[in-house]
């Protein structure tokens, strides 16, 4: 016949629909047509196809081709296309013949010699497939990825002539085992055992965990705060099976490319502080995943906050709210999840050394007011925790034994422990509390719901600065496995909203 119908998947956002190449050839000038909104690179597939065909001993019809790619009105791009318009053709000409190609789906770029390359965005059109109860067909070098959403019938090749011949019944594809990913329990990580002192600093980064809570570090230069903060990934748990394909969905969509060792290890971005708006929560013509939503059930963190675009730092104010971002271009849309914890890290001043008795400061309160200002009060009541990381002189370093370090593993326990209490009482982490169910659980001590009202009062503090200091008591007291918010638990809380009282002192 000279009509065939392949399966394949479009990429949008994180979903993968479903995308007919319908191929037929007719009389007339030797020609080959695509149509369906088909991007430059798919245009250009129409060479790599006849390359590919002819470089394979197989014919390329000298007849007028026409390749339809439903729905018309979707967009394609990527390479992805190759495979299967190379397999409508064979098939349209009777080159080669296939009764089940309909429960098939295929997805690969071809090389001008036939050999298939690797695309990105194969998870998700392994998601869908299996949804639909179709094998998918991708280069060799997808398929571990392929393969990570579990029992699923995916098939790797690694040239064009391999996969006509297992269509035909002439060979098998190998059919890898299941892929067991790394246990990320063995990839070394950075300790908190590494970080001499601080023990303020371990026991607020303990805390963001265990509520997964946004947090800011505050200090001179060279105390610690981004050793400390490349050390939050290794007291979180481990994604669960859910979370891993969620995150790695995004990775697989992005140009990055996904890379299965790191499967269920929590993502931890750190973006230089040039980067721009559309870095950060994504862009371009065809939407692509920024570093939020790369950060997706891991870590965002920025070190040298107010270095950051002030403007670049207003874009994220929605997403740490909503925990997704919308990218709307004039043809497309893409929806991104983006649920990150967001941990940051400053100097108190230009010169680094406001209210540092190790250290001489000569900034003016004009120009510490300016540099602290370039982050806004929405942006700041945003952040949870505010934690001060003072210096430490070297012989206070000496003077500490090894013996008073916890590692990693011994915090990350009691983050475990209490994250389980959590999600048990109240099914979610605490920072994902509304106002209405934290004042639901809070549960206040005798004495303590008067005392916090009393200081916010004094402080002039916002209704969402209360909230925060809230959910951050609450964790502490889930830390310590108690049922109730003690004035004890609001004190520690206040203590962490450090950069208030820092413009209390310059204002």
């Amino acid at each position: 016949m000279s009509l065939s119908i392949i399966y394949t998947r479009a990429g949008v956002g994180i979903e993968a629909p479903l995308v007919t190449v319908e191929t037929h050839l007719s009389n007339g000038l030797p020609s080959l047509n695509i149509v369906g909104l088909p991007e430059a690179a798919v245009k250009e597939s129409k060479d790599r196809v006849r390359s590919a065909l002819i470089n394979a001993n197989f014919e390329f019809p000298a007849r007028r081709i026409t390749i339809n790619l439903a729905p018309a009105d979707l967009p394609k791009d990527g390479g992805r296309y190759d495979l299967p318009i190379a397999l409508g053709i064979l098939v349209a000409s009777g080159q080669i013949n296939v009764n089940t190609i309909h429960q098939y789906e295929f997805m690969g770029e071809l090389a001008l010699s036939g050999e298939l390359r690797s695309v990105n965005g194969i998870l998700p059109a392994s998601l869908a497939a299996k949804r639909e109860g179709r094998k998918l067909i991708v280069p060799t070098e997808n398929l571990s990825e392929a393969r990570l959403v579990g029992e699923t019938q995916a098939l790797g090749g690694k040239h064009l002539l391999e996969v006509c011949a297992f269509l035909q019944g002439q060979r098998k594809l190998e059919l890898e085992p299941e892929i067991k990913p790394v246990d990320t329990k063995f990839i070394p990580q950075p300790d908190l055992l590494e970080v001499k002192g601080q023990y303020a600093a371990k026991r607020a980064l303990e805390v963001a965990a265990a509520g997964r809570h946004n947090l800011l570090f505050i200090g001179p230069p060279g105390t610690g705060k981004t050793m400390l903060a490349t050390r939050l990934a290794g007291i979180l748990p481990e994604m669960s099976e859910s979370e891993a394909i969620e995150s790695a969905a995004i990775t697989s969509v992005s140009h990055q490319g996904l890379d299965t060792n790191h499967w269920k290890r929590r993502p931890f971005r750190s973006p230089h502080h040039t980067a721009s708006a559309a870095a950060l929560v994504g862009g371009g013509s065809n939407p692509k995943p920024g570093e939020i939503s790369l950060a997706h059930h891991g870590v965002l963190f920025l070190d040298e906050l107010p270095e950051f675009d002030r403007r670049v730092l207003e874009v994220l104010r929605e997403p740490l709210e909503s925990g997704t971002v919308t990218i709307s271009r004039a043809t497309r849309q893409a929806e991104y999840p983006a649920k990150f914890q967001f941990l940051a890290a400053m100097n108190p001043c230009p010169c680094g050394h406001f209210g540092n008795p190790k250290g001489v400061c000569r900034c003016t309160s004009d120009k510490i007011r300016r540099y602290l200002l370039k982050l806004s009060g929405p942006f700041i009541d945003r952040i949870d925790m505010h934690v001060d990381v003072p210096a430490m002189s070297q012989e206070e370093l000496k003077a500490i034994p090894d013996t008073q370090s916890e590692p990693s593993e011994i915090v990350r326990q009691r983050v475990i422990a209490a994250m389980q209490r959590q999600v048990r009482d109240r099914g979610k982490s605490n920072a994902l509390l509304n106002p209405r169910e934290l004042e639901q659980v809070v549960n206040f001590d005798s004495g303590a719901e008067d005392f916090i009202l009393a200081v916010l009062e004094r402080l002039k503090f916002s209704a969402r600065a209360y909230h925060r200091i809230l959910r951050v008591s609450r964790t502490i007291a889930d830390l310590e496995e108690s049922f109730k918010v003690t004035q004890k638990h609001l004190g520690e809380a206040l203590n962490y909203r450090r950069l208030e009282r820092m413009l209390l002192q310059v204002a």
